[in-house]
């Protein structure tokens, strides 16, 4: 099927570009506050000032109470926020990759807590969700992760440590941050409605057909699967919120589809995040896939105990 240059601009660029702007100006209503609280709250010491008191609880895990300084960044910005502020603290390597794995089930929680909600799935039980995964898969590492020799080294924010030099800081990091939301999920929804009327998107699913039975998933999730794990939740959102919108996704699919995506997503970008400070891909990827097909299975048994 070819797609004349009226049809791609009435029917898939016009219709791309309103949502995808509606959801992009939806996301950074969201973002742009809470990066800034977290930043306010950053300078002031707020923030050291809470590692102090999560020492004990922190050590079960075997963290250091200054990992509640990342853990804080994370539930409330992105993973580039976290490598950032750990990279800083000075953290073993076996530290540093149970944090990781906390971090990544748990962050960009108001966004992406919105975004589920917005696809089919309850808040407070999403939310709820992904921070007591996130401290159960901490505990199990620290249980079965083998000691790394080294610690974690990179660079900090700016020298001058004035609220001015600070907050341009926060402000040159949130502007990119924008633009990128603004621009990936534009392309995004444009991409998807092409690969829609071209008939693509559907053998683009196929070939994850038997990881989604594996997984507990309808296969009618798959590709929404392939964006949420590729791009994320905060940029694949957007084509997400279409999909469900537009009755393409029942709501109970999508439900299910959340609980997985919940603990595990963004398998490429935030996981080479990590890479890039000298941690194991395996260790990065596979607590939160198991963990993610385990919440969908106990989520199908939940449902079906409560149909008896």
């Amino acid at each position: 099927m070819e797609l004349s240059k009226t049809y791609f601009s009435e029917k898939i660029l016009k219709p791309s570009l309103y949502h995808g702007m509606k959801t992009a100006v939806w996301l950074l209503k969201l973002t742009i506050p809470v990066s800034f609280a977290v930043f306010l709250l950053d300078y002031l010491g707020v923030l050291a000032h809470i590692a102090r008191f999560t020492e004990p609880f922190f050590r079960l895990m075997g963290l250091p109470g200054k990992a509640s300084i990342v853990l804080i960044t994370s539930y409330f910005t992105n993973i580039y926020s976290v490598v950032a502020v750990m990279a800083t603290l000075g953290l073993s390597f076996r530290e540093g990759l149970i944090l990781a794995n906390m971090c990544l089930i748990a962050h960009s929680l108001v966004v992406e807590t919105g975004i589920l909600k917005k696809t089919g799935s309850s808040a407070p039980r999403m939310l709820f969700l992904r921070l007591i995964t996130g401290f159960v898969a901490a505990w199990l590492l620290n249980l079965v992760l083998p000691d790394f020799a080294g610690r974690l080294e990179g660079a900090s924010g700016p020298a001058d440590t004035g609220f001015g030099a600070a907050f341009l800081f926060w402000l040159k990091a949130m502007a990119i941050t924008s633009l990128k939301i603004v621009i990936l999920i534009n392309l995004l929804l444009i991409l998807q409605k092409v690969l829609s009327e071209l008939g693509i998107l559907k053998w683009l699913e196929k070939p994850f057909y038997p990881l989604m039975h594996l997984s507990g998933l309808p296969t009618s999730t798959s590709f929404l699967w392939l964006v949420a794990n590729t791009l994320g939740l905060s940029y694949g959102g957007a084509i997400m919120i279409s999909e469900t919108a537009e009755g393409k996704l029942r709501r109970k699919d999508a439900d299910l589809l959340n609980h997985h995506i919940a603990v595990s997503h963004s398998q490429l970008e935030d996981t080479l995040m990590f890479v890039a400070m000298g941690f194991s891909v395996p260790w990065l990827v596979f607590p939160r896939f198991v963990m993610a097909i385990g919440v969908v299975w106990l989520r199908k048994l939940e449902l079906a105990v409560k149909r008896l």
